[in-house]
């Protein structure tokens, strides 16, 4: 029996799951192939319930965690609307190919509606052609606004961290 729900962090197996798939999600090559920090582990739960914008949706599969999607809300200024932004996503090894992506997604899909949202948005690794094919099928596509300025990159700049004193920062206008 497959059990799709919205995830409640006071609940000790929610927790649990969460903290089991996204260690997985960790671990695996498409997650940086190392398992979640100790103070990750401690603190996820605590500080994604304290974030009204934040949507944990857990896959349960004959009462097994087997997959995950967090959301997170952000804001289309172009829309001025809400949007949805699937942060995470795994279905655990043994329950692949079963359909549970798209079930967890249609639930993204179904909060998103909910709150009035524009869009749904993700990020995926050029790599990852599984997960890209199950969007594609689920109807994501790449971000453009003008197919001239070619498809947006997902871009960071890790904050916290000692930068190298030998590189220097040069901007000239």
């Amino acid at each position: 029996m497959i059990d799709i729900v919205i995830a409640d962090l006071g609940l000790s197996t929610h927790v649990e799951a969460m903290i089991q798939l996204m260690d997985e999600y960790a671990l695996d090559p498409m997650g940086g192939g190392q398992g979640l920090p100790n103070y990750v582990k401690a603190n996820l739960p605590t500080e994604l319930a304290k974030r009204k914008s934040a949507h944990v949706i857990l896959a349960f599969v004959d009462s097994q965690p087997a997959g995950l999607i967090v959301c997170l809300e952000g804001f289309s200024t172009f829309a001025c609307k809400p949007l949805l932004n699937i942060h995470d996503a795994i279905v655990a090894l043994p329950y692949r190919g079963r359909g549970l992506s798209k079930l967890l997604l249609q639930k993204a899909e179904e909060i998103a509606l909910d709150l009035g949202c524009c869009k749904l948005t993700l990020e995926v690794l050029e790599g990852n052609h599984i997960a890209q094919s199950a969007y594609k099928a689920f109807g994501f596509s790449a971000y453009e606004l003008n197919p001239k300025m070619g498809k947006a990159l997902f871009w960071e700049k890790k904050l916290g961290e000692v930068p190298n004193r030998t590189e220097s920062l040069s901007i000239t206008e």
